[in-house]
């Protein structure tokens, strides 16, 4: 998996800078092109000559060459990368990619990557441990950088904890799954629809739901991390999505969210139907506001089109469609039910009785249900791991009816 694949290795001032040079040579066996950046201070525990034998390019440290008066180009690097892996990464490092601090060559070119970024952290315990420092941990997992979690064992400074960064072997294995991971949805087509819709009533009114959407942006983001060419069909949402890898069509109605669902279903390898879509809709729509001295307003509501229903009775053998349940009173009878209607292949349930679940909120808490009436339930968890854990399912499912 990593055979010619571009990697940056970002080299801080740690002490773990001597597992670098078993880390560079691993690398190059496994046939990956490997450029080392090196930030000033980790010059002081491993020769920059060293690194550049064994990767077989120059090793870079300062923006300026002085030898021929030209400069390293943070920004080609960037664009140039397929990885960058920064091990070890100190707390300092940490803080500084956290809050966009750019004083040298390795972190400018972090700033300018447009790949994905793995990061290796080496510190004592306490300094890992410090809230200062899980709190920038929890700032770069947010820009969707990946961790190789430092292992326990004997520190540089004689304690004995957390803090070690993980072995040169341990990291290859980690970066093959990453790449392998990362590339196992490429030339899928994904449609996920997200957010809530809205149902005029008259120009500044409508009925709608609270859902924020974040579950569906969540999802198309995972899906396209993995290589997925996604369709994302959004309703009215303040949340964006910025990967070259989804396609984002803003629209409001629940009748527009199912002609654009139906026109891109019959392309599509899977479907995830994550949004909230209204169940009824003014049968009218005044044109002008409506007054609201009235004593009452009577309002005629008849179904929408169910968008789940209708693409499950039209979808094929080869196709995966996953649908959402959201319940207040017997989640698991009433999901069932819905799986088998509308001919889906899984169901996530969420619960309104469930704390911290269903809209609005960063976290949820799911049920997953598939065709073969197989029950998986998962704690309460971040939408970022709840939707791994519906990819991680999704990918299992469609391996075994396509192996």
């Amino acid at each position: 998996m990593l055979k010619d694949k571009k990697l940056i290795l970002g080299i801080t001032g740690s002490i773990a800078a001597y597992k670098a040079a078993i880390l560079v040579r691993l690398l190059v066996k496994e046939g990956a092109i490997v450029k080392v950046i090196m930030t000033p201070y980790a010059r002081e525990f491993i020769s920059p000559v060293t690194l550049a034998t064994l990767s077989g390019n120059p090793v870079l440290t300062d923006f300026f060459r002085v030898e021929d008066g030209d400069w390293n180009s943070h920004v080609d690097l960037g664009i140039w990368a397929d990885l960058m892996l920064i091990a070890p990464a100190t707390a300092n490092t940490l803080a500084k990619m956290a809050h966009g601090i750019c004083d040298n060559l390795l972190l400018t070119t972090y700033l300018s990557s447009r790949c994905p970024v793995v990061i290796a952290p080496a510190m004592d315990m306490d300094m890992l441990n410090h809230p200062a420092t899980q709190g920038n941990i929890k700032i770069l997992k947010s820009y969707n950088h990946n961790f190789i979690e430092p292992s326990i064992g004997e520190l540089a400074s004689g304690l004995s904890g957390k803090g070690r960064m993980q072995e040169p072997e341990f990291i290859i294995t980690e970066l093959t799954e990453f790449f392998r991971k990362f590339s196992r949805f490429q030339g899928k087509k994904i449609l996920i629809t997200a957010g809530p819709t809205y149902e005029m009533i008259d120009p500044v009114r409508f009925i709608g739901n609270f859902s924020s959407g974040k579950m569906g942006y969540t999802l198309a983001l995972e899906f396209a991390e993995q290589g997925a060419e996604v369709t994302l069909i959004s309703g009215p949402t303040a949340l964006q999505i910025d990967h070259p890898g989804v396609n984002l069509i803003r629209l409001e109605s629940a009748a527009q969210m199912y002609l654009a669902a139906a026109e891109h279903f019959s392309t599509c390898d899977i479907a995830v139907l994550a949004a909230a879509v209204s169940d009824y809709s003014p049968a009218s729509l005044s044109l002008t506001k409506l007054k609201s001295k009235q004593d009452s307003l009577n309002l005629l509501l008849i179904p929408t089109r169910d968008i789940a229903a209708e693409l499950g009775k039209i979808k094929t053998e080869s196709q995966i469609l996953a649908g959402f349940a959201l319940e207040s009173d017997n989640g698991i009878v009433n999901a069932q039910k819905k799986l088998a209607e509308k001919n889906l292949d899984l169901i996530v349930l969420n619960s309104l009785n469930d704390s911290g679940a269903g809209f609005i909120t960063d976290t949820n808490k799911v049920t997953m249900i598939d065709k073969y009436n197989k029950i998986d339930q998962y704690e309460l968890k971040s939408k970022k791991d709840v939707a791994k854990d519906i990819v991680e399912k999704i990918f299992s499912m469609y391996s075994t009816d396509h192996s």
